[in-house]
C-alpha cells in the first residue's frame, strides 16, 4: 500500500511528494500543516483522557461501542475534518448486508467498541457478529466497485484498509492509539493526521483520492528502484566476472572458457 521510505517522506514532508499543501487539506495557504496538526493533538489529548477515564467502569464482556465512539472516536475523526460522523445505512451486495458504522462519501467508517477485537467475530456485538471488524470492511472493499478505501477502528488501534484481493495476508496500515496517546508520540499523530485527513479520501471517485494516487506514486518509485538496483547489480556481475578473469592464478578458469568446457553462460550463472 504505502512502504515505510514512502511513509517516512510524507512525514518529512518532502516536496517531491504531491498533494503535501496547506491548500491541498483545505487549509490557508499561510497556515503550516503541522501547526494545524499540532492543535488537533492538543485537543484530543483531553478527549483521551476523558475517554479513559469513562473506559473505567466498563466489564470486560461490555464491547464499549457507545463510550469509545462519543468520547473518542468521533472526537478524533471531528479533528480529522469529517465534522460529526453519522451513522451509515446497513451496506449491501447483491442481498449480503455489511453492517459498517458510519461512512464518509466513498469511504466506509467502521468504529467498534475498545473491548471488541479487530481481528475475531465477536458474537453478538453490532459489526463484529458474523465476521471481524477487519475481515467485514475488507469483504466490502473488494466486493464494492464504488469505495476503494476504508477506515477501521476500536478506539485503541486504526487501520487504514484498501481494497485488495490477496488470500495470502492482510494488507493494511496500523496505527497504536492507545500507545501513541499514553506515550504522547505526538510524531505518529502527525502521521496519522496527515493520511487519515478527510482531504486524503476526498474525490469524485474513490481512484482519484490522494491515498489511491500516494499508493501509485509508491508503486512508481519502487519499480524504479528496482531498475536501479538491477543497474547496479549487472555492473558489479561485469566487474566481478572481469577481475576473475584478469588475476593471474585463474588461468585454469580461463582455459576452461578457451576450450569450451565452461560456457559464458555457466560462467556469467
Amino acid at each position: 500500500m504505502l512502504p515505510p521510505d514512502f511513509l517516512r517522506q510524507i512525514a518529512e514532508g518532502r516536496d517531491k511528494i504531491p498533494g503535501l499543501t496547506p491548500e491541498a487539506y483545505h487549509l490557508p495557504g499561510t497556515e503550516r500543516l503541522n501547526e494545524a496538526a499540532s492543535r488537533s493533538w492538543n485537543r484530543l489529548l483531553g478527549a483521551w483522557g476523558a475517554f479513559q477515564t469513562a473506559s473505567q467502569s466498563l466489564a470486560e464482556t461490555d464491547p464499549g461501542t457507545g463510550i469509545t465512539r462519543e468520547k473518542w472516536l468521533l472526537p478524533l475523526f471531528q479533528e480529522l475534518g469529517y465534522g460529526r460522523l453519522l451513522m451509515a445505512k446497513t451496506f449491501e451486495i447483491e442481498g449480503k448486508p455489511y453492517p459498517i458504522s458510519h461512512a464518509w462519501q466513498h469511504t466506509p467508517i467502521h468504529l467498534v467498541g475498545r473491548n471488541v477485537d479487530l481481528d475475531r467475530r465477536s458474537p453478538g456485538v453490532a459489526g463484529a457478529a458474523k465476521a471481524s471488524p477487519h475481515g467485514l470492511v475488507q469483504e466490502f472493499l473488494n466486493r464494492s466497485p464504488d469505495h476503494l478505501w476504508g477506515l477501521l477502528s476500536n478506539g485503541i488501534k486504526l487501520r487504514i484498509m484498501r481494497e485488495s484481493k490477496s488470500l495470502t495476508r492482510q494488507a493494511y496500515i496500523e496505527f497504536d492509539l492507545a500507545g501513541m496517546m499514553e506515550g504522547q508520540v505526538y510524531a505518529d499523530f502527525a502521521v496519522l493526521w496527515l493520511l487519515c485527513h478527510q482531504s486524503r479520501v476526498e474525490a469524485e471517485r474513490p481512484i482519484e483520492c490522494w491515498l489511491e494516487k500516494w499508493a501509485e506514486e509508491a508503486r512508481k518509485e519502487g519499480t524504479r528502484a528496482l531498475d536501479t538496483l538491477r543497474d547496479g547489480v549487472e555492473k558489479a556481475i561485469e566487474v566481478l566476472g572481469r577481475g576473475f578473469l584478469g588475476h593471474p592464478a585463474n588461468g585454469a578458469l580461463i582455459e576452461k572458457l578457451r576450450s569450451g568446457s565452461l560456457s559464458t553462460q555457466d560462467y556469467q550463472a
